[in-house]
């Protein structure tokens, strides 16, 4: 049965999603260590929370746990909602506003879905999410909102896919360079091949590990 925050059984068919808006805004006052939290000192909670729930992902494929997974993906969505409560205290957005951000960009960037474009391979589908993403952030950059602490061979990926979409795509190197270009040229190899190089490596020192 669902409980209220406020001790008193909530009705059963209430969301569970609606339930934790007021149990995240209660432990905001009553909770001491989540009511002296911000942005800041939660951020680090967020990427291990990610990490976790990656892991789990990645433990599927040895036996893992479903439920498992489900779990770190709650411990993900818990920082989501504190982070939208905390935003909530300041008056500055909350949990609705988040939805609605993301309700409206799926709405934008899936015309194939929810608009007149028919259309089914995933590549162009990609292409047309990119192209509508592109056209929302109007960077002048080129590498602009990549993230600097995204693990290498991740960031190496994302900026490959960047200068290919702009027409410059890199090349590989012969190898006689340093060590730097040399695992570069491994990123476009793994890309012109369809791996994903951060995946590949996670999963080769997993199996190292066992």
């Amino acid at each position: 049965m669902a409980h209220s925050t406020d001790g008193v059984s909530a009705p059963a068919d209430q969301s569970p999603l609606v339930e934790l808006v007021a149990m995240m805004a209660r432990l905001r006052v009553e909770c001491g260590w989540k009511a002296a939290q911000t942005h800041r000192t939660l951020a680090k909670h967020l990427v291990e929370e990610t990490y976790e729930a990656v892991e789990a992902i990645e433990s599927l494929d040895s036996g893992g746990s479903p439920d498992h997974l489900r779990e770190e993906l709650g411990d993900v969505l818990l920082q989501v909602y504190l982070h939208a409560a905390i935003a909530a205290q300041a008056g500055e957005f909350d949990i609705d506003d988040v939805a609605r951000g993301l309700r409206d960009k799926l709405l934008r960037r899936n015309p194939h879905v929810f608009g007149d474009v028919e259309e089914t391979d995933p590549a162009r589908i990609n292409e047309t999410w990119e192209a509508v993403k592109a056209a929302e952030k109007q960077r002048t950059d080129l590498l602009e909102g990549i993230p600097l602490a995204l693990p290498a061979l991740s960031r190496a990926t994302k900026v490959l896919d960047r200068l290919e979409r702009a027409g410059t795509p890199a090349a590989a190197t012969d190898g006689s360079v340093d060590l730097g270009d040399r695992l570069l040229a491994l990123v476009v190899e793994a890309r012109a091949t369809g791996v994903d190089p951060e995946q590949a490596l996670r999963d080769a020192v997993r199996r190292l590990r066992t």
